[in-house]
Parts: structure tokens; sequence; C-alpha cells
């Protein structure tokens, strides 16, 4: 049987590594990404051929046109399935399968994995907590919610991803004022109740519709804090076999089963009620996490997402079965901050543990450490939290719209 033709897209520049995964199958790699990335460093060296689309000032692409220029392009290549490599590209992917009916996610289910408050309707209907939340239609709904939930409340856009556009709420007045910047926009907006409590991630690869490997990690400042408050990112893998570990596995595979997923990367996200324990479901996407998680995943399984995600979607494309490499299971934590300096010296942090350090990001200073031992890596991390914050550390206010 031929190797199968990918059409990968990107629209912000990542995924080198799973375009260099695709072609280590002897598949057939294009990719399509945005005009304004043309001098990225692609990884071409495993690409077939590149093709360019030119992106709107909110970076968004004309679907129709992108249609039209794929189908010419489908003319003399042949195009097998589409892949996204980001999160705001599901939605293109999907497009494009349903109008060339190409296997894979469709539109239905990419909501799923693309839309807030899909997630939350069809996780609340599959039985799996989720906080107390409501959409923005319905002005009845809204006050009905107000008063009998407590606040304090979050506003979250359905669409964006990371702690973009968030804002937190203490009284209905504060609510309907916020929502009343919002405009027209409203109904692309969702508010749910906020519980103080640890947010968790579970970094996973699905095949068949189970997940085969999955690496439950806890934020020890959430993406939330560090987004509007200036703090320094830093997540670890838990205590395997703990009961937190035990408890998310599961939780990943019952949303996977709830949302349809069939084969892919994900990055799905928890957080546990610091007054009952619980874990509630907060979202899920059909990708790999961002934030270098990824590298931070590997160092403690050996599994790189992004390669083994590629070799994967080439095996179910083939009608192959795919193999998942031996996984190790060493503790890593990662540390991630915005440096005053344009490119900070490190030097200082010399510790044998330290697995990766980030290099090719001005303004940016990042750790990933490994060890034998839980505590270790959380040693290393309270104390580089300490050195970063005194040394490097700088903040800037949370974007509206993520950057490209």
């Amino acid at each position: 049987m031929a190797k199968p033709s990918f059409l990968c897209i990107a629209s912000y520049f990542k995924g080198n590594e799973f375009l260099r995964g695709m072609k280590s199958t002897g598949a057939t790699v294009y990719l399509v990404t945005s005009k304004k990335h043309d001098d990225k460093p692609w990884a071409k060296d495993a690409l077939d051929d590149i093709f360019y689309v030119q992106q709107d000032a909110e970076n968004e692409w004309n679907m129709e046109d992108t249609a039209d220029g794929l189908a010419w392009l489908m003319r003399s290549k042949k195009i097998d399935r589409i892949v996204a490599l980001d999160d705001f590209d599901v939605e293109k992917a999907a497009f494009l399968r349903e109008h060339f009916r190409i296997p894979g996610m469709g539109q239905t289910t990419s909501r799923h994995f693309r839309d807030k408050l899909a997630m939350r309707i069809e996780a609340r209907d599959a039985g799996i907590p989720v906080p107390a939340f409501t959409d923005l239609f319905h002005d009845a709904d809204i006050t009905r919610f107000t008063q009998t939930v407590a606040a304090p409340w979050i506003v979250k856009p359905r669409g964006q991803a990371s702690a973009t556009g968030m804002k937190k709420l203490y009284t209905a007045e504060e609510l309907w004022a916020h929502l009343e910047t919002l405009g027209a926009n409203r109904h692309q907006y969702l508010v749910e109740q906020f519980k103080p409590g640890d947010v968790y991630h579970v970094d996973a690869l699905s095949e068949g519709g189970k997940v085969i490997f999955s690496r439950v990690s806890k934020y020890l400042a959430t993406p939330f804090d560090v987004a509007h408050g200036g703090g320094i990112f830093r997540s670890a893998v838990v205590p395997f076999g703990s009961d937190d570990d035990k408890k998310l596995q599961k939780l990943t595979a019952d949303v996977m089963t709830a949302f349809g997923m069939q084969y892919s990367a994900s990055h799905t996200e928890f957080i546990k009620n610091r007054e009952t324990g619980e874990f509630y479901f907060l979202e899920t996407s059909s990708r790999v996490g961002g934030a270098h998680l990824a590298e931070m995943v590997e160092v403690s399984s050996g599994i790189n997402l992004w390669y083994e995600w590629a070799r994967l979607e080439s095996a179910v494309a083939a009608g192959e079965k795919y193999k998942l490499p031996k996984v190790r299971n060493d503790y890593a934590g990662i540390l991630v901050s915005l440096a005053r300096q344009e490119w900070p010296d490190t030097s200082q942090f010399n510790d044998p543990e330290i697995a990766w350090r980030m290099t090719d990001k001005e303004h940016h200073v990042g750790l990933i450490v490994q060890s034998k031992k839980y505590e270790r890596v959380i040693e290393l991390l309270d104390d580089y939290a300490v050195r970063v914050q005194k040394d490097y550390h700088a903040s800037a206010p949370a974007p509206d719209k993520p950057n490209a």
C-alpha cells in the first residue's frame, strides 16, 4: 500500500517535530501556514512542499478562499489526511475535511475540543463533574445564575486558548458591566463559578478511541495566575500511582470517550476543589500542550508527543498498527518566566538534574529538571523560582488576544 499524504495546517509557527515524525514514516508531507510565517525556520527537510495563506489583521484565514486553493492543489497532489497543529487550526482542518470528505474529526466533534461551552455541556451530560456555568445568550438565565451560584465567577471566551481573555468578577453588577463591554460578541463567552484549587493537566495520546499514553502533571502556578498576576510558570509531574494520578488518568479517558476522540494527541486540564478535593473538568484540546510542556513530558517519559502523534496519524491512515515506544517513569518539572534581559545568562543554574534549557526565545528564561525523586524536582523548582524572581523576572499584562 502506498504511504499516505498529509496536509498539515499551522497558522502559528510550531510542530517541526511532528513534521519530522511524519516524514520518518515515509509519508508525503505538505504544510500550509500563514504568509507572515514564511521566514520561520520550518523543518523543510521534512516537507515535500509548503504553501501560504494570506491572513487578515486578526491572523484569521478566509476559509472559502483556502478551500478554493486546496481544490486547485488537489488536482495534481493527492491529500489523504489533514492535521491541525494548533488549537486555532482545529476548526480550519475540520472545515476542510468536511468539504473534501477526508477522514478524520468533523466540525461537530471538533467543537468539543475548541468550544469551551460545548466542552462543558458534553462533559456535564456524560456525568463528568464541571464547575457551575451558563451560556450568555439569555438575560434571564444569567440573572438566575447570579442568584443561585455563589461568586466569584469567571467569564471565559469560548474559543481562545490558555488564559487569554478571562475576567474574574465578584458581584452581579460587575458581571453585567463586563458583559456590556463585550457588546455583540457576548455570545462568544460563557460564565462559570470560580473555585480556588490546584490545576492539573494530562498530556495524552489516543488510538482507536482509547488513551494509550498519559502523563499527569500539576501546575505549581496556574496559567490564569501567571497570565493575570505576572507570575512564574511552573509545572511538575505528580507522584506515580498516587490518588491524583489514578483519578486523572481515568477522568481523561472518560473525557476522551465522551467527546468522541479516536486518535490524536490531547491536552486536558482539571481543577481540584480546595474545599472538597473533588476534581472538575476545565477544558481539553486535540493537540500537544504548549508552553514547552511537551519537552517536560519527554524528559519524564521518553515520549516525544509531537513525533509520536505523527507516527500514530500515519499508522492509522495506512491501516497499520501503531507501536508506542517504551515509556520511562522519571519525575520532571518546568519553570518558564519572562526575563528583563534580552538573552539571559542562566549559567548560575548548574545542577546535574537540569535536562533542558531555553535558548531560542529572547526575554525568556526556561529550565526543565529531571530526577528519580519527586521531592527533588519540587525542591529545585522552588529554589529556582526564588532566584528567577530576584535576578531575571519581568512581567507583562495578559493580552486580550493571543500573539501570532
